[in-house]
């Protein structure tokens, strides 16, 4: 192909145009609206929002996050009391350290409370005595942490932002002006788990397949719950006939896992097998839909931890069945991040915990799957109810009062203010209906999709699996010709 004269211009930097600009300031400038209009927006967006998300905790950390304040004005964390009560105050170590109630989470989030606890010890000297000096460290350990998943939300915007293909620009900005990452970027220490699953989908997209895996290691190390995306993997690259790719993954997190977690399995064992043992032994927990069915419907198994556990796996287990077969006999290959969706939102919908900080999991992956608005707000209102619902219900139960029903909290609204008694329990699961029946309205709205890949707006942009890295395009090798239509050709 020929290369025109401006071309030649540009390239050569010499020529100048009729208004006396040289054609290089020209591309400077494209390429600086380009940088304003990409990166930086994107992390003036995510930073902004997590400033949002900082400030709405201020009301709390005026009053320390005492507990009363925290459910009154909805911004309740886990981080601050943990510091105290996981013995880090005291400068115990997770895991190694003997503690009277040690830490609850996967090894790679325990570590990280411990680097940042060295951070706060090594450079933060409050004065005072020592009440004082413990007080300061809490609070400087809460600041630092908040810092540090900013900028793991910021990493996340980014890896999303990669992975979406042409979309890249407004999927990114999905996720980083979301009302979700404002009300739940500082309950826990999610966003370290979010932002390796994140770069683990983000690593698969650019074909790094072994880095993928360690990153989706890393991952599950930090929040389990990344465990069930191998799932959707082995799915789709079996279909694709993908075996070797689908085995550097595998093996990538299975070594990388190993890495992490064998030293502290070796040399205390009691303090890594707490995440299990805790997981195993706790009851139902606020937002489950267990929890409406014990307390709404009087269901008395629910109250049997053993029973419950076996009723959540089966359900769970049927689900993973149902999206087996929804991935190999769809008519066209589901995108990566459309089962990994399924997958996640089939593991939430049936477990005995679901904590507000949670949006967090769905957040990156709901905005791959189906980048549409209007799903996607409703399900942000959802989740907002809920997360206002959950801390004026708790209210109520710290102060064992009923709570107010809808004429009493119309009144505190009206006066822009919580309700002094909290909301009663009907109240409350009006809330946790909100967010269940809007995630499960996403989840419809991607099984749509998968069956009818002419309503996948992504697809409708010409693109075939952004996020898929070997799957984009592929053609299909393992078919069930009987029940789904034969391969489609390369894209």
């Amino acid at each position: 192909m020929s290369q025109s004269s401006s071309d030649a211009d540009v390239l050569a930097g010499s020529s100048i145009d009729d208004d006396g600009d040289k054609p290089r300031d020209r591309a400077a400038g494209h390429a600086f609206r380009r940088f304003i209009d990409g990166p930086l927006l994107l992390v003036v967006s995510t930073l902004s929002v997590c400033a949002l998300g900082f400030l709405q905790k201020a009301p709390c950390q005026s009053r320390s996050f005492d507990f009363g304040p925290t459910v009154r004005n909805a911004c309740y964390t886990d981080i601050y009391p943990l510091y105290f009560g996981r013995g880090l105050v005291d400068g115990k170590i997770p895991y190694f350290d003997k503690i009277q109630e040690p830490v609850e989470y996967p090894v790679l989030t325990g570590w990280f409370m411990h680097a940042v606890n060295m951070v706060v010890r090594w450079f933060v000297h409050p004065a005072g005595d020592v009440d004082a000096v413990r007080l300061g460290h809490a609070m400087a350990f809460y600041n630092i942490t908040a810092l540090v998943l900013a900028l793991l939300a910021v990493v996340t915007v980014f890896a999303v932002s990669y992975a979406a293909g042409r979309r890249s620009r407004k999927a990114g900005l999905m996720v980083a002006l979301s009302p979700g990452l404002l009300l739940a970027a500082y309950i826990n220490w999610d966003l370290l788990a979010v932002a390796l699953a994140a770069l683990a989908v983000t690593a698969w997209a650019r074909k790094r397949h072994v880095g993928a895996g360690v990153l989706l290691g890393l991952a599950i190390s930090a929040k389990f719950y990344p465990v069930i995306f191998l799932w959707p993997f082995l799915l789709l690259c079996a279909r694709a006939g993908k075996w070797r790719e689908l085995g550097r993954l595998f093996g990538g997190t299975a070594l990388c896992w190993l890495v992490v977690n064998v030293p502290v399995m070796l040399f205390a064992w009691d303090g890594w097998v707490r995440f299990y043992t805790f997981s195993q032994e706790r009851g139902v927990d606020w937002g489950s839909m267990f929890f409406y069915l014990m307390n709404g419907q009087g269901w008395t198994f629910v109250t049997h931890v053993s029973t419950l556990n076996h009723v959540a796996e089966a359900a769970l287990a049927v689900l993973c069945l149902a999206i087996g077969a929804l991935a190999l006999l769809a008519p066209r290959r589901p995108r990566l991040p459309q089962l990994l969706f399924l997958m996640l939102a089939a593991f939430m919908l049936t477990n005995k915990v679901w904590s507000p900080q949670y949006i967090l999991w769905l957040l990156p992956l709901i905005v791959l799957a189906r980048p549409r608005l209007p799903a996607f707000l409703l399900w942000q209102v959802g989740e907002f109810i809920y997360f206002i619902g959950i801390w004026w219900y708790l209210l109520a139960v710290s102060a064992q009062r009923p709570g107010v029903g809808p004429h009493g909290l119309w009144e505190a609204l009206t006066k822009l203010e919580a309700p002094a008694a909290g909301i009663d329990q009907n109240l409350y699961f009006v809330a946790l209906f909100a967010r269940f029946v809007t995630v499960l309205l996403l989840v419809v709205l991607v099984v749509i999709d998968i069956l009818r890949p002419s309503r996948d707006i992504v697809r409708l942009d010409g693109d075939d699996d952004p996020a898929g890295g070997v799957l984009d395009g592929a053609e299909d090798r393992l078919t069930l010709p009987w029940l789904t239509k034969r391969a489609y050709a390369p894209v």
